[in-house]
C-alpha cells in the first residue's frame, strides 16, 4: 500500500507539469524505436541534443536552460531528464515538452527535446466599456504585441482590469479574459477582454460609534476620498421628510423645538435619523479608504488624542448599488504638552531652539506638529533648516516621550549636531547643449563652500529660471561622506530647447491680414559663430539671447526689431548687457489710387546694463539704460496725436529696481516679483528758446519732455496640491516737469483687451490688457489738445491656476480670473476704487518651440467710455509672457 501511495503521489505531482518523458513503455519500445530497459537504468553519455518544434525561441538557449550538456553522463531512466523538463516548463514560455532518445549506440545516447511554444499576442480587444475607459485600461494592463501568452500574463491582465474597475467604483464588475487563436499567423493568439461593469457601488452612509468629542459629520469631513459632502447647504433648500416638505428654519424647530442649533447639528440629525439621501455618495476604493482611515487617526492625533484608534470597521452592501460603513473608534485621553527639554545641543541654546519650536506648556499634544517644526515647516522656520543652513548636514533630532502623567506628556528633543560638512565635488549631468560655465556661474554650492540647504534650494530655483532645463526635473543629489565630513553634490538636469519661432497671422482691423515671423534664440553663443564645429544647428550654449522679428501687411504696416542680451558681461559677474533696435511704419493709403497720403514712422534704439545686488537681499536687480525714439509724422490722422505732420524725439534715461523670487518662469508655485521702473527725459523746457504757450504742437513736441513710472507686482501661493493663486497689481503714471511743457501724445496708456502691442499697431503707446473689454476701449481723450491715451492707470488681477500638463514638451494650465482696472487722463481724476471689473476663464500653453500662447473668455461687468451697455462677453488671444 505504501508503494502504491508513493507512485500515485508521484503521478499526481508530475501531472502538474504539461510535459512527458518518452523512453518507451515497460515493453521496452519507444516512439523512435529505441529500446530502453526501465527495470535496469543504465548510464549513457549524451552524444547530441536536438531541439524540435521551435519557431521563435533559440535552440541553444533552450538547451542551456534544460541543464543538459553534450558529454554529460546521465542515467536513463533517471532524474536528470525529469529535472530538465521541469526547468524548461518553469520558464513559462513552453506549452508542452517531451524528451526522448532518437538513437542509442553503446553507451552513447542522442536526445531530442520536442516542445510546443506558447502562442504570441497579436492583438487584444476590450468589450463592455466606453472608449475612454478602454484607453485607460490599455495603459494599465501594458500588453505588448508579440508577447508570449502565459497563464501569468492572462491572470495579471485580469487582475489589472479588476483593480482599475474597482478604482472607478465598480466593485461587482466581472472580468473574463479569453484566449482566441489567430487564424492568420501561425502560433499566435489574441485576447478578448470582456467586462460586465455592473452598477457603480457608492457609499450611502458612514456611521461612527465611540466618538464623544467630535460629531460624525466632523469625522466624515476628514475622510478625503470616502467622506460624503452635503448636496446642498442650509438654509436655502427645501427638505423632504417622509411626505412633508419642510423649510430648514422649520426643520430646526422640528429637531430642537425653539432652541437655536447649528447647521452641522441639523446635517448630523438628517444623516442619522431621517431616511433621505442628504449627502452626495462617494465611490468606494479600498486604497483610498485605507488612506482615509490614516487621515482620521491623524486628525485625532492633531487634537491631542495620541492613543486614538479605529477598533473595528464593517463594510456591508445594502443593495447592488450602495454600501454602508460602520466604524467604531476609541478616542482615548486628550493630552497636553508639559515639560519640553533639549539635549545634545551645543551650537544653539535651549532658548533659541525653543523660540523656533514655538510650542509651550499646556498646548494640545500634536506630535505631527512637533516633527514639522523640527524637520520641515513650509510655513516658517524649523530646527533642521537652522542647522543645515549652517553646514550641519549630518544633523539629526529625535523627539522622545520621557514621561506621561495623567493627561500631560514630557518631551525630550535629542539632538545629534555632528560636524559641519564641506562641499568636495560638484558634478553636472544632462547638459547636452548648455556649456558647463553657464551652469557653474549660477551655482551657490561650490567646492570648498560650507554646505547650506537654503543655498541648495536657491540654486535649484536659479537653474529653473534659466529656461534651458525642464524646471520639474532640476534635481540636486547630495552624496554625504561622514568619514571625511564632506559632501558631493550632483546636479541632474534635463535639457530642453527654449528657442522659439513665431509664425502667425492675424486680422488687424482696418489693416486686414497681418503676418508675423519671429525667432528667438535664448541660449545663443556669439563667440562660437565662427567655430562651425561647435554649432548644434546654431551656435548655442553660452546663455545669450538673440531675437529677430518682422511683421507686415503689405504697405499698410511694417515692423522690424532686433535685440541681444548678454546676462554675464565679461563672464565673471552677473552684469547683464542689452542692446535693441526697432523700426516701424504705419501708412495711410488711398484704396482707390493705392497712393500713400500719410504715415507714422517710429525708430528706436536702446542699450542697458543690469546688475544683481545683495542688499536688501540677493533677489534684487538694478538695471539702467538709455534709449532714443524718433516719431516721424506726415499727414497722419489715423489717431489723435495733437498734430499730423512733424517729428518728435524722445531721449530717456531708464532705471529699474526689481526683486524676483518666483520659483520658476512657466508655472510658478510660490514667490513674488516686484518691479519699479522710471524713465526720465531731459527737462528741455529749461533751455529751449520756445514760447510754449503760443507754440504749435509740432514745435512743442519736437523734443518730448516727461517722466514715466511703472510699478508691477506679482505674487504666487500654492493653495493645495498643484492649485496656485496668482495675484497681480499694476500702476502707471506719466507726468511733466512743469505746467508749461505738457506730457505730449506719446508713451501714454491704452487699456483693454488682449494687451498685445504688436497686434494692435498702436505705435508710441503703452498697451495694457484688461480681459472682458474690447481692445484699447478704456482710453480717455484730452479734448483740449486732441490727444488719445491716459496718463495714469491701475489694474488688479487674481487668478486660480491648475496645471493640466507640466511635461517637458508642453506646459498647459487652466485658469479662472477676476480683474479690474481703469485709465485716467489727469491725476486729479484718479480714483483707485473706480475700476472696470471682469471675470472669466482661460487656458495657457507653453511649447518650447513656439513660446507661451493663451486664450481667455472674459465677461466685462461695466460700461466702456462712449457705450450705454455693459461690455459683456469677450474672447482674447495672447502670445508671449505679458508684463501687464
Amino acid at each position: 500500500m505504501k508503494n502504491i501511495l508513493l507512485v500515485a503521489l508521484a503521478i499526481v505531482a508530475f501531472s502538474e507539469i504539461k510535459a512527458q518523458v518518452v523512453f518507451g513503455r515497460n515493453t521496452g519500445s519507444t516512439n523512435s524505436g529505441v529500446s530502453i530497459n526501465y527495470s535496469s537504468p543504465k548510464e549513457y553519455e549524451i552524444a547530441d541534443i536536438e531541439v524540435r518544434g521551435v519557431q521563435y525561441l533559440d535552440n541553444n538557449a533552450l538547451i542551456s536552460l534544460s541543464g543538459l550538456r553534450v558529454g554529460d553522463k546521465i542515467k536513463v531512466p533517471g532524474d536528470e531528464i525529469t529535472t530538465a523538463i521541469k526547468k524548461l516548463w518553469n520558464q513559462g514560455i513552453i506549452g508542452n515538452v517531451s524528451i526522448y532518445a532518437s538513437k542509442v549506440e553503446g553507451d552513447k545516447i542522442w536526445l531530442v527535446i520536442e516542445l510546443t511554444e506558447r502562442p504570441r499576442l497579436t492583438k487584444y480587444v476590450i468589450e463592455g466599456v466606453n472608449k475612454t475607459k478602454q484607453g485607460e485600461i490599455e495603459d494599465k494592463i501594458g500588453l505588448i504585441r508579440g508577447k508570449v501568452l502565459t497563464d501569468v500574463v492572462i491572470k495579471n491582465t485580469e487582475l489589472a482590469v479588476q483593480k482599475y474597475m474597482e478604482s472607478k467604483g465598480y466593485l461587482n464588475a466581472e472580468i473574463d479574459v479569453f484566449q482566441q487563436s489567430d487564424t492568420i499567423l501561425r502560433n499566435s493568439a489574441y485576447l478578448k477582454i470582456v467586462i460586465d461593469q455592473g452598477q457603480k457601488v457608492k457609499i450611502r452612509n458612514i456611521k461612527f460609534d465611540g466618538n464623544d468629542e467630535f460629531t460624525s459629520a466632523k469625522l466624515r469631513s476628514k475622510l478625503k476620498s470616502t467622506g460624503m459632502v452635503p448636496k446642498f447647504s442650509l438654509p436655502t433648500e427645501i427638505i423632504r421628510v417622509g411626505t412633508k416638505l419642510i423649510w430648514p428654519p422649520n426643520m430646526i424647530n422640528f429637531i430642537k423645538g425653539s432652541k437655536k442649533v447649528s447647521k452641522e447639528e441639523v446635517r448630523e440629525y438628517l444623516a442619522t435619523h431621517v431616511n433621505l439621501n442628504f449627502f452626495k455618495s462617494a465611490k468606494y476604493v479600498k486604497e483610498d479608504y485605507e488612506s482615509d482611515k490614516d487621515l482620521l487617526i491623524g486628525f485625532y492625533n492633531s487634537k491631542g488624542y495620541r492613543d486614538a484608534e479605529i477598533i473595528s470597521d464593517t463594510i456591508y452592501d445594502i443593495s447592488n448599488k450602495y454600501m454602508n460603513i460602520n466604524m467604531t473608534v476609541d478616542e482615548g485621553t486628550k493630552y497636553y504638552f508639559r515639560d519640553i527639554s533639549w539635549s545634545g545641543n551645543y551650537i544653539y541654546t535651549d532658548e533659541q531652539l525653543q523660540r523656533i519650536l514655538g510650542i509651550e506648556e499646556g498646548d494640545v499634544y500634536d506630535l505631527d506638529l512637533v516633527n514639522k517644526k523640527l524637520n520641515f515647516n513650509p510655513n516658517g522656520a524649523d530646527i533642521s533648516s537652522l542647522y543645515m543652513d549652517d553646514g550641519y548636514l549630518f544633523f539629526s533630532i529625535t523627539p522622545v516621550e520621557i514621561g506621561v502623567a495623567q493627561d500631560s506628556i514630557d518631551l525630550e528633543l535629542r539632538i545629534y549636531e555632528g560636524a559641519q560638512a564641506t562641499i568636495d565635488k560638484v558634478v553636472i549631468s544632462g547638459n547636452d547643449k548648455t556649456n558647463d560655465h553657464v551652469i557653474l556661474r549660477e551655482l551657490r554650492t561650490r567646492p570648498g563652500d560650507k554646505f547650506s540647504r537654503a543655498e541648495l534650494i536657491r540654486t535649484q530655483r536659479e537653474l529653473s529660471q534659466l529656461g534651458y532645463f525642464d524646471p520639474e526635473q532640476v534635481n540636486p543629489v547630495p552624496i554625504p561622506d561622514p568619514v571625511n565630513e564632506t559632501v558631493d553634490i550632483e546636479w541632474q538636469l534635463v535639457e530642453r530647447s527654449n528657442d522659439q519661432i513665431e509664425l502667425s497671422g492675424g486680422w488687424g482691423g482696418a489693416f486686414g491680414f497681418v503676418g508675423t515671423f519671429g525667432v528667438s534664440f535664448n541660449n545663443f553663443s556669439v563667440k562660437n559663430i565662427t567655430k562651425l564645429d561647435k554649432w548644434r544647428g546654431l551656435p548655442v550654449g553660452d546663455g545669450q539671447s538673440l531675437s529677430l522679428r518682422f511683421q507686415a501687411n503689405g504697405r499698410n504696416f511694417q515692423s522690424y526689431s532686433f535685440s541681444f542680451v548678454e546676462p554675464w558681461l565679461g563672464g565673471r559677474n552677473p552684469n547683464s548687457f542689452g542692446l535693441s533696435y526697432s523700426k516701424s511704419i504705419q501708412r495711410s493709403i488711398n484704396r482707390l489710387t493705392n497712393e500713400t497720403f500719410g504715415w507714422l514712422k517710429v525708430t528706436g534704439v536702446s542699450a542697458s546694463l543690469g546688475r544683481r545686488v545683495k542688499w536688501p537681499d540677493d533677489f534684487f536687480l538694478v538695471s539702467t539704460g538709455i534709449s532714443y525714439q524718433r516719431y516721424d509724422l506726415f499727414q497722419f490722422r489715423s489717431r489723435a496725436l495733437g498734430f499730423t505732420t512733424g517729428d518728435a524725439n524722445s531721449f530717456t534715461f531708464n532705471t529699474t529696481i526689481s526683486r524676483n523670487s518666483v520659483s520658476q518662469p512657466m508655472y510658478p508655485r510660490n514667490g513674488s516679483s516686484i518691479s519699479l521702473s522710471a524713465s526720465f527725459t531731459p527737462p528741455f523746457s529749461l533751455w529751449r528758446d520756445l514760447d510754449y504757450e503760443n507754440a504749435t504742437p509740432e514745435q512743442q513736441y519736437k523734443w518730448l519732455e516727461y517722466h514715466k513710472w511703472n510699478f508691477d507686482s506679482k505674487y504666487y501661493l500654492t493653495l493645495g496640491g498643484k492649485v496656485v493663486l496668482a495675484a497681480r497689481a499694476h500702476f502707471g503714471y506719466i507726468g511733466s516737469y512743469t505746467s508749461k511743457a505738457d506730457v505730449g501724445p506719446f508713451e501714454r496708456f491704452q487699456l483693454g483687451g488682449d494687451g498685445l502691442t504688436g497686434q494692435n499697431f498702436l505705435l508710441g503707446t503703452d498697451v495694457i490688457g484688461l480681459r472682458g473689454y474690447p481692445n484699447n476701449s478704456i482710453t480717455p481723450v484730452d479734448r483740449a489738445n486732441n490727444i488719445e491715451g491716459g496718463t495714469l492707470f491701475n489694474k488688479y488681477v487674481m487668478e486660480i491656476r491648475y496645471p493640466i500638463s507640466l511635461a517637458q514638451s508642453a506646459t498647459i494650465y487652466a485658469l479662472t480670473f477676476v480683474e479690474g482696472g481703469n485709465n485716467w487722463d489727469r491725476f486729479a481724476e484718479f480714483n483707485p476704487y473706480n475700476i472696470k471689473k471682469s471675470a472669466g476663464v482661460g487656458l495657457r500653453i507653453f511649447m518650447p518651440a513656439f513660446g507661451l500662447m493663451g486664450i481667455d473668455w472674459g465677461y466685462g461687468f461695466d460700461r466702456v467710455p462712449g457705450s450705454f451697455e455693459n461690455s459683456g462677453p469677450q474672447f482674447h488671444f495672447s502670445i508671449g509672457q505679458q508684463i501687464r
